[in-house]
Formats: structure tokens, C-alpha cells, sequence
């Protein structure tokens, strides 16, 4: 997650797309048994777990995006280039989030407020999981998370 945000900083997204690359997975922090969901080839649904914790004190431009964001990953997999990328594990679970969009619901996603910066996110997200690299501090962010909570 700390990947994900640091790319969407390197390419100078808002504040609150950064917040939300941050914050995206941690509907997977939030479920009481992540491992048991994946040895029975369950979806989780983390983006809504995620949404319905983190929306009751963030910005909806921070947690519009998190909601989005498996959508946006089926949307992207209608093209097959970017479904073949795909590690195993994310074309399994994308199996379980309801594989590639027909073109009705990718049609109706588009008209989505915060569709793009779904799509944004997807895309650090697919970038974001190098190991061995230097990452920042999980506190680097303090300020940045502070500045996108709900008033």
C-alpha cells in the first residue's frame, strides 16, 4: 500500500488519491480471516469492508476511489493485454470479484464520479508490489491522511 502511494506521488496525483492508494487494502486488515476466505476461494469484498470502516472519517475522494477500485480492475482486464499481466493470485481472485466486465457494466462504471481515479490507483497498485526496494515510513503520511478526514 505504501508502494501504491508512493507512485501516485511520484506522478503527482492529488493528495487525496495518495490517501487513497494508502489506505485501498486495508479491507484486508479488517477481516477476521483472510486465509480461511482464500483457501475457500471466497471473495472478501475488502473494497466495501474498506469503504464502510474508512467512510465514516474520510473525504469521499479518498474513499470513492478505494470502493472502486476491484471494478476498476475488471474494467481493465476487458482488454486482454492488461488481463495477461495479471499475476495468478489477482486472476484468481478476479474470478471471485465477477472476472471482466461486459460492456454494459463497464459502460455504466464510466459514468461513475470517480471512475478514473479508480482506474489510477488500480494501475499503482499493479506497480506497487516490488520487494527489496526502499520505502517510506508508514508515519511519512501522517500529515497527508490527517489533511483528507471529513471535518
Amino acid at each position: 500500500m505504501i508502494q501504491t502511494a508512493m507512485l501516485a506521488e511520484k506522478e503527482n496525483s492529488s493528495k487525496s488519491l495518495v490517501c487513497a492508494c494508502l489506505l485501498h487494502d486495508i479491507g484486508h486488515f479488517i477481516i477476521e480471516d483472510p486465509d480461511f476466505l482464500v483457501s475457500k476461494f471466497i471473495d472478501g469484498k475488502h473494497e466495501e469492508i474498506a469503504f464502510n470502516f474508512l467512510n465514516n472519517y474520510f473525504k469521499e475522494e479518498v474513499t470513492e476511489p478505494i470502493k472502486l477500485h476491484v471494478q476498476a480492475k475488471r474494467f481493465l482486464c476487458i482488454n486482454n493485454s492488461y488481463y495477461n499481466e495479471l499475476s495468478e493470485a489477482s486472476k484468481t481472485s478476479l474470478k471471485l470479484q465477477g472476472g471482466k466486465m461486459n460492456e454494459k457494466e463497464a459502460e455504466k462504471f464510466t459514468l461513475l464520479k470517480y471512475y478514473q481515479d479508480a482506474i489510477k490507483l488500480r494501475k499503482y497498485d499493479d506497480k506497487g508490489k516490488k520487494t527489496n526496494i526502499k520505502i517510506k515510513n508508514i508515519f511519512e503520511y501522517k500529515k497527508l491522511v490527517t489533511e483528507q478526514l471529513l471535518n
